[in-house]
């Protein structure tokens, strides 16, 4: 059966994680993706206590609803390519933390996001050291047993499936995979979204559902806070090329609601729309 989760930032901000995971199963939700964003409030959880980690592991068994992902976004202010060794060095520890944190709270998937930097200015060289520091990532989650997961972006560096396969052909570990988002996959108008999909299936552990506008010579795209629906991803188009592949992973609604008046109205109106979409091209949620 078809698994469905929400991300965090899609469900109120500042409420407990017994509350955050009740409201995501009164809604039908699996599980929950949790984020560790590149703002110091998130990327304090690295170093959340004994006690503070029991809590949460108490409210996925009291409510039933997992934690099966994390979103590492952090990476963005400290990114793997960083000119500054200092960053570079950062994004490392971040790194085993998040790992640390994922195999204390049985989280199975930790997504990356595929940038060799942000805020700078890329190169032959930034290429060079994020894969060199991505090597040494993947050391550590194999020795956790926890898969990192790189997301297709919203970024030219890693835009496609076929980018992503350039980089696990550097490092051909099982414990690197990929993370579709649909939305950032179908914005950039290079990319063949039904043969992007193929070559990727087998490496494939999630996939994220959004909604974008798609990128053009005189807009840059938009991939965050796109209604469902009005926006330009052939969603019926998607899911009919995953389930002609036999893709049987989990889907995750991503969204930004957390600070909206109305947010489980927000979701269910994403829900109404997605389900029917969903059940024709053969996934019930």
């Amino acid at each position: 059966m078809t698994t469905l989760g929400i991300y965090e930032k899609a469900l109120p901000k500042d409420v407990s994680w017994l509350e955050r995971l009740q409201m995501a199963k009164d809604l039908g939700f699996d599980f929950v993706e949790m984020s560790i964003d590149e703002t110091d409030k998130r990327l304090s959880r690295l170093d959340w206590t004994k006690e503070e980690i029991a809590q949460v592991n108490a409210a996925k068994v009291q409510t039933g609803v997992g934690i099966y992902s994390i979103c590492l976004s952090g990476h963005r202010r400290f990114p793997f390519g960083s000119a500054d060794p200092q960053k570079r060095a950062k994004a490392l520890e971040i790194m085993q933390k998040a790992i640390d944190l994922a195999q204390a709270l049985g989280v199975r998937n930790i997504q990356l996001a595929g940038y060799d930097v942000y805020y700078e200015e890329k190169s032959v060289l930034t290429y060079e050291r994020f894969v060199e520091n991505l090597k040494k990532a993947v050391a550590m989650a194999a020795a956790k047993q926890v898969m990192l997961s790189i997301e297709i972006m919203d970024d030219p560096f890693i835009n496609s499936l076929t980018k992503f396969k350039e980089i696990k052909a550097l490092i051909p570990s099982p414990w690197l995979q990929v993370y579709p988002d649909l939305g950032n996959l179908s914005a950039w108008p290079e990319n063949k979204v039904n043969h992007e999909l193929s070559i990727g299936i087998d490496s494939i552990v999630a996939i994220h559902i959004k909604d974008t506008l798609s990128v053009r010579p005189d807009f840059p795209g938009q991939f965050k806070n796109v209604p469902f629906g009005q926006g330009q991803v052939d969603f019926l188009g998607c899911f009919k090329a995953l389930k002609r592949l036999n893709y049987q992973g989990s889907f995750l609604i991503e969204m930004w609601s957390e600070t909206d008046q109305q947010p489980a109205e927000r979701i269910q109106e994403a829900l109404a729309y997605l389900r029917p979409i969903m059940k024709e091209a053969g996934y019930d949620i």
